[in-house]
């Protein structure tokens, strides 16, 4: 009896020191951003077309921030997220050419939670490095299962990966996934609150959906196929979001069960504009009344959805907050409402919005905000450093200068009618904050955050033709495949004086082709992709290499390519410090482009 006693006794302390645990444990934090997902994909935003039950729920029950803003394009969104600063201050202004490499001495939010105690994770899109010192693992994330470049399939991406049964990289190493890239992620994501459930973590959950290339499950697709209103690029646009939201609902239910959804602060936004939900040149779709779509300036551009939800914070009535706010608020808000120790002297270009969220709007004041689109894609770049002026817009509470256009966003949400020369006060005065703000940015342009070779950090190297710089870029795998002609620097830090493998490639290691060789043409399932043809084909070229360059600083040599050889090796003397590399393909005809893949390690 005294036996069962001090058992009972000792079960009712275990319980009674659980729930202690919990009520003292630091909230958990899960940061959801979805990729490409407009302000008007989404049902509870007024979407005609399709049905985000999941999103909508959240919606809800959150502080919701309606007047959110981000960076037109991703990899700047990604930068100003995890920073708290203009993406263009920390290095990132493109998505490409090296200029989306976060400047590796910036402090990640990753980082600080990490130094607070919490496991932190990251499962999807990164997008900001691919090469020490930028990868996940060098930002303040213990575990990470990333893909490469900023879309599956890009130049830096395991060569072949489709959006199903791909390779991505854990820990920095490859790893067979088997799967739909977006339930891989919240796969993950499980897995990881399941082993970390007994401390706070945070978890930066990036899918890649609903980018092209536009595939997924066609039992997401079927449903909208035919329907009045919807092509059949939207079709299978919105089946990504309906993949998405299931996968949302699936995590907060796994949440509720594990009894982690009371404290955990779960956040849900976007990275910029629709790409697919809505059509500007025959207004078809649905983009909430506002003008263009990723990429540009005006408001469907870069304005987002965003949403916080935590019940054990009071976080979980629906409120809308309606001040003008962005995506690098999200830092120093996390900073304030989780009352996290910052051990970093941080000069935020972001708020906190602890006032907002709190209801205290008394002392809020209106803020003027910038945003801008430096990328270019598929045109012929002259450099790759900012353009004063180009796709700008001034944000305050009431108006926005885009460009020489003025706007009343309060009287005019779709931005029709530029009301600039009856207002020419306002132009000027907001002219001259974005002079003031772009003089802030210029001491960066010039700097190159450069891949570090020879570090205990990583051994091998591997420089794609997406990190170059030159006046066009092969940033996808089918650019290699159709033997894009182009080349460019490469800008890298050698971490320690001494002797380097330099090894030129036109496949990357992973084909183990010779440089002659040409790639069938892949015949795509079409319940996995959109395309308008029956089977997808992917054109390939052989490229006739006769001769292989390779130039870094004093060293130039040329040598020649048997049509057996899959990669050509230079050893080279490099000193520690900053270099350029450049590197040539050469066929019969004297015509040539970059390496595709470069390898670099020290002897």
């Amino acid at each position: 009896m005294i036996f069962s006693f001090r058992i009972l006794f000792g079960f009712a302390f275990f319980i009674l020191l659980s729930a202690c645990n919990e009520e003292h444990k630091k909230p958990n934090v899960i940061l959801i951003i979805t990729d490409d997902q407009g302000y008007g994909d989404m049902s509870c935003h007024g979407n005609p077309y399709i049905k985000t039950p999941a999103i909508d729920e959240i919606y809800n029950s959150s502080v919701v921030f309606n007047n959110f803003h981000v960076d037109p394009t991703c990899a700047p969104t990604r930068a100003a997220l995890m920073t708290g600063k203009y993406a263009t201050k920390v290095g990132v202004w493109m998505t490409y050419m090296g200029r989306h490499h976060l400047n590796r001495e910036e402090v990640t939010m990753a980082k600080v939670f990490a130094e607070n105690g919490y496991k932190t994770a990251i499962f999807g899109k990164w997008h900001l490095g691919d090469n020490y010192p930028f990868r996940p693992s060098d930002r303040g994330f213990q575990e990470s299962l990333v893909h490469g470049g900023g879309v599956i399939g890009e130049t830096p991406d395991y060569w072949g990966n489709n959006y199903y049964d791909d390779i991505y990289l854990r820990n920095d190493q490859p790893e067979k996934q088997e799967g739909y890239c977006t339930d891989v992620w919240f796969t993950e994501a499980k897995a990881f609150i399941k082993k970390n459930k007994n401390s706070p973590f945070f978890l930066y959950l990036a899918t890649n959906a609903p980018h092209g290339p536009l595939k997924v499950p066609y039992k997401y697709v079927a449903p909208f196929i035919g329907k009045k209103g919807i092509s059949e690029e939207r079709a299978w646009f919105y089946g990504m979001i309906k993949n998405i939201d299931e996968n949302i609902a699936e995590l907060r239910g796994f949440l509720e069960k594990e009894r982690l959804s009371e404290n955990t602060l779960l956040v849900f936004m976007s990275d910029n504009g629709t790409r697919h939900g809505y059509s500007p040149q025959n207004n078809t779709g649905y983009n909430a009344g506002m003008r263009a779509t990723k990429g540009s300036p005006f408001e469907g551009g870069h304005r987002v959805p965003c949403m916080m939800y935590w019940p054990a914070g009071g976080l979980d009535q629906h409120r809308q907050i309606k001040q003008l706010t962005a995506h690098f608020d999200i830092f120093p808000t996390l900073l304030d409402l989780l009352d996290l120790q910052l051990n970093h002297n941080i000069d935020f270009d972001g708020t906190s919005l602890l006032p907002l969220i709190k209801a205290s709007n008394d002392n809020w004041e209106d803020r003027t905000l910038f945003v801008h689109n430096q990328i270019s894609f598929g045109q012929k770049l002259e450099n790759d450093l900012p353009i004063k002026y180009k796709k700008f817009a001034v944000m305050e509470n009431q108006w926005r200068l885009v460009g020489n256009e003025l706007f009343d966003i309060n009287e005019d949400p779709g931005q029709q009618k530029n009301i600039a020369e009856e207002n020419p006060v306002v132009v000027k005065r907001l002219q001259n904050s974005y002079d003031a703000w772009w003089e802030k940015l210029t001491p960066v342009f010039k700097e190159y955050n450069s891949v570090v070779v020879g570090s205990n950090y990583q051994k091998e190297v591997v420089l794609s033709s997406q990190f170059w710089h030159g006046d066009y870029v092969p940033y996808s795998q089918q650019h290699v495949r159709n033997g894009m002609k182009a080349n460019g620097f490469w800008d890298v830090d050698v971490a320690t004086s001494g002797y380097y493998i330099i090894t030129l490639r036109r496949w990357p290691r992973e084909l183990n082709l010779s440089m002659h060789a040409i790639l069938p043409k892949t015949v795509t399932d079409t319940t996995r992709s959109f395309k308008g043809d029956k089977h997808e084909q992917l054109p390939s070229r052989a490229i006739d290499v006769q001769q292989a360059r390779l130039q870094i600083d004093e060293f130039d040599k040329t040598v020649p390519v048997s049509s057996e050889q899959k990669e050509i090796s230079f050893k080279v003397a490099l000193t520690k410090g900053k270099h350029f590399l450049k590197s040539w393909l050469i066929d019969a005809k004297g015509d040539s482009t970059g390496a595709y893949y470069v390898y670099v390690e020290p002897v």
